[in-house]
């Protein structure tokens, strides 16, 4: 064959081949796969997976939420000597509640020897390690009127007796001055040993003598108590108030009327401060007046 007849074949193939694809066109044909391969698939337009996160530990199960805490019971009320609420103006004494709560209700006494009795040798606190007597109490077991004052000093301590010292002295002279004798009234103190170099008495001390101050009072049972300086009134009352605070009035505790003044000790060292005192026990004075005889 010749070069110029084959030039023409192929021209004239080709142009069989365009003829084709033009009719194919009008017929609706946009592409014809080669053999053996199918249509392209369409090209995608690229999207960003992101990558798992990486697993970390596996959570347990979760715990149980802890029940919610209940709130505190509300605070015993501060108590008087004799176990009486302290109103909401009286401060609680020294110690809180505990100190000055009355406990466990004693047993009736029938008489002061019983309540002596008692008492025993006491070794109920520390202050039995220094003392040479228990100083119990002394005067009418029926007396209307009663004093209570701080603990025994040294003469006391030696005697065995309340107020036989200077301080004791001048307090035989109040009563005289009301228009009654020393017999005729109930005298004891809130401790019954003596302190080491007559310190004021600790909340220990002074719980372990409670009782029986409670059991004297309720076997004396006076219409009136003095309390002479802060610690009788203090633990009387149940209150931290100071005397000069105190004084001056009459205040209740449980059964008992109370008259707080400045103790003797006080007055020997502040003369001035009788005063006072006199305008106290004539406060004193007029309430055992205003009682109705005893038959």
């Amino acid at each position: 064959m010749s070069r110029q007849a084959g030039k023409d074949d192929a021209a004239r193939l080709v142009a069989e081949v365009r003829a084709a694809l033009a009719e194919w066109r009008r017929a609706g044909v946009e592409w014809v796969a080669p053999e053996g391969r199918g249509r392209p698939a369409p090209a995608r337009p690229e999207t960003h997976v992101p990558e798992p996160p990486t697993p970390g530990p596996v959570a347990g199960p979760r715990a149980a939420a802890a029940p919610p805490t209940p709130p505190p019971p509300p605070a015993a009320p501060a108590r008087d000597l004799f176990g009486m609420p302290v109103a909401a103006d009286r401060p609680r004494g020294r110690g809180g509640a505990g100190l000055l709560a009355a406990g466990p209700a004693e047993p009736p006494a029938a008489s002061l020897a019983e309540v002596r009795e008692r008492l025993g040798d006491c070794r109920r606190c520390k202050l039995w390690e220094g003392r040479t007597n228990i100083v119990f109490g002394v005067g009418n077991e029926r007396a209307r009127l009663m004093f209570v004052g701080e603990g025994p000093g040294r003469d006391e301590d030696l005697q065995g007796e309340p107020f036989v010292g200077r301080a004791g002295q001048l307090l035989t002279k109040i009563i005289e001055a009301i228009g009654l004798r020393r017999e005729q009234v109930y005298i004891a103190n809130v401790v019954r040993c003596r302190p080491p170099d007559n310190r004021r008495p600790e909340p220990d001390e002074i719980a372990a003598c409670q009782p029986f101050l409670r059991q004297t009072m309720a076997v004396v049972r006076p219409r009136v108590v003095v309390a002479l300086g802060s610690v009788a009134a203090q633990t009387l009352l149940g209150t931290t108030r100071g005397i000069t605070a105190l004084r001056g009035k009459f205040h209740q505790a449980g059964d008992y009327r109370v008259m707080p003044t400045f103790h003797p000790a006080y007055l020997l060292r502040n003369p001035a401060a009788k005063r006072e005192v006199w305008e106290d026990m004539k406060l004193v004075r007029d309430a055992l007046a205003a009682l109705p005889e005893e038959g």
